[in-house]
């Protein structure tokens, strides 16, 4: 049985987790168990995620329900179901994004050089109709506000043994001993916390291994950008300053 077990939280994606799923079916290290949690999906999701399965018996795939709503609460209890599986190192990832086919190889490089949590690289994806000026301001923000996360009084507490370091919840790793020391995330809604940002933090009053490794790296979607423009997309990224009537961007 693997240690590294892949969790992916998914809500209605009945029309996009394919490319997801097959990212991660063409990782080069195959040794990883994948857990997608249907967050009480009305649409088709399961369906796709069982087809996919059973055209590829040399993984193993296993679905399970969270019917609370939030990413924070689907992505916690996947995380606590294959921690009760046997994972010793968890990854996540989200059902909009394409990990890199290096992507496993480079977690388990992480962890195994001493890291307990490990931050990945977003790089926007190129397929969803988004121009290629607002995918390169998407990607100099993410650095200036990875920049001033370190700044921001929200981040700052004197129980903090290291820097902050953004962590996006669709591109991290774990160990599953720091991902129970720290809470866990937070079982909540997208839109009432950051869960990766609070899991981070929590991690933060524990141990100083953590850290970015540029080389970890997932092709990130920009459906929200499409959707409300750069401008707002950053503010709802920036606290929620934005607030739409739908969040769950399809």
């Amino acid at each position: 049985m693997s240690e590294l077990w892949v969790i992916v939280p998914a809500y209605n994606e009945e029309h996009g987790i394919s490319a997801t799923l097959n990212a991660l079916a063409a990782q080069r290290d195959p040794k990883f168990t994948l857990v997608v949690v249907d967050n009480n999906s009305t649409d088709g999701t399961v369906g796709v995620i069982e087809a996919f399965a059973a055209a590829h018996p040399e993984m193993r795939v296993e679905v399970i329900t969270e019917t609370q709503k939030g990413t924070g609460a689907a992505s916690d209890t996947g995380m606590r179901y294959a921690i009760a599986g046997g994972a010793t190192r968890l990854a996540r990832t989200d059902a909009d994004c394409l990990p890199y086919p290096d992507w496993i190889e480079r977690i388990n490089a992480g962890f195994d050089s001493g890291l307990r949590l490990v931050s990945g690289q977003l790089i926007p994806r190129t397929d969803e109709g988004v121009r290629w000026r607002d995918r390169t301001i998407i990607r100099i923000v993410l650095e200036v506000a990875s920049a001033f996360g370190k700044l921001r009084p929200g981040n700052q507490d004197p129980r903090y043994l290291g820097p902050y370091v953004m962590t996006p919840g669709c591109n991290m790793a774990i160990t599953s001993e720091l991902y129970e020391a720290a809470g866990g995330f937070p079982r909540t809604a997208i839109e009432d916390l950051h869960e990766d940002r609070a899991l981070v933090n929590a991690v933060r009053m524990l141990t100083t291994d953590y850290g970015l490794r540029r080389d970890v790296r997932v092709h990130a979607s920009n459906r929200r950008v499409r959707a409300w423009g750069v401008r707002k997309t950053l503010a709802w990224y920036a606290d929620h300053r934005y607030k739409p009537e739908l969040v769950d961007i399809r």
